[in-house]
């Protein structure tokens, strides 16, 4: 793989100022030698107007976050990343290269989750180039390859997690969203790494049913929700009746038998398990009538 190689040019500033002072004495011989009729004057002079304007071009501009990469006849030669005004040899194509933190969204596709409904899902995902040679040389256009390899990442993602699960054991994409922002980090930043690329962030910018099954998947969350909701109410019921059974008996405060533990059981789930408070009756007998 090629690496980037950090390369110092000739300060640009001071290279523009001799160039141009040469070229005014290369003028002036011009203009010297045709009034002289001195044609050796002049013709040598106008050829080092010639060769100055040639090492002209070697004068660049680098901006701030940005990198000036080097090749000489296809050679890479380096990369130039000090601000300014630079020289560097004429022979050199230069070619722009950003380093600026960037923003890519990409389109909402429609996958399977990890049960095989079909989802719409996309993502943003905060990116820079950080080795210019590897962005240019690895990889044919590092833009099209950090659209295409998230986008496959993304995909590949869906597939690997429920799209909402009542277990928290379980991952899913809509309940563990900083566990799956990670992951699709993650995910891209392997495709990308020979690409010269850095992933700072990446996350879900959009997550829903598609919608051929969007009416029926709602009404199966909400279901789960019940189920889900129903399960932690009689598994706390259980336990708090069976804490009072458990004290009554440790306190000796009453006796009861296994009719009336039977029946005190029954009463206390309905308390505890109903959807609307219970409507207390007073029994001012004894607990056998």
């Amino acid at each position: 793989m090629i690496r980037e190689r950090q390369r110092t040019a000739l300060p640009g500033v001071v290279i523009a100022l001799v160039l141009l002072a040469g070229e005014g004495f290369a003028i002036f011989g011009v203009v010297s030698g045709g009034r002289a009729h001195d044609n050796l004057l002049a013709v040598t002079s106008a050829l080092s107007m010639g060769f100055i304007a040639f090492l002209a071009t070697g004068l660049f501009t680098v901006a701030p976050n940005e990198g000036k990469v080097l090749q000489l006849f296809g050679q890479y030669a380096g990369t130039v990343r000090t601000p300014g005004l630079q020289w560097a040899n004429p022979f050199y194509k230069k070619k722009h290269v950003s380093l600026r933190v960037r923003n890519f969204e990409s389109a909402k596709l429609k996958v399977n989750d990890y049960e095989g409904n079909p989802i719409e899902i996309a993502s943003v995902v905060v990116w820079r180039v950080v080795d210019t040679a590897e962005a240019l040389f690895e990889v044919d256009d590092y833009n099209n390859y950090v659209k295409v390899q998230t986008e496959a990442a993304l995909r590949n993602l869906a597939t690997s997690y429920p799209y909402d699960s009542h277990d928290d054991a379980l991952p899913s994409l809509r309940g563990h969203t900083g566990a799956v922002a990670d992951h699709l980090k993650r995910e891209i930043q392997d495709r990308l790494a020979k690409a010269g690329v850095e992933v700072m962030e990446a996350r879900i910018s959009h997550l829903a049913y598609a919608p051929e099954i969007a009416a029926a998947m709602l009404q199966r969350q909400q279901a789960g929700a019940i189920i889900a909701a129903r399960t932690r109410i009689v598994e706390g019921a259980v336990g708090m009746v069976d804490m009072a059974l458990e004290l009554l008996s440790k306190k000796d405060i009453v006796q009861l038998d296994e009719e009336r533990k039977a029946a005190m059981v029954s009463n206390l789930l309905v308390v505890l398990c109903g959807e609307r408070g219970a409507q207390p009756i007073l029994n001012t007998g004894t607990i056998y009538q």
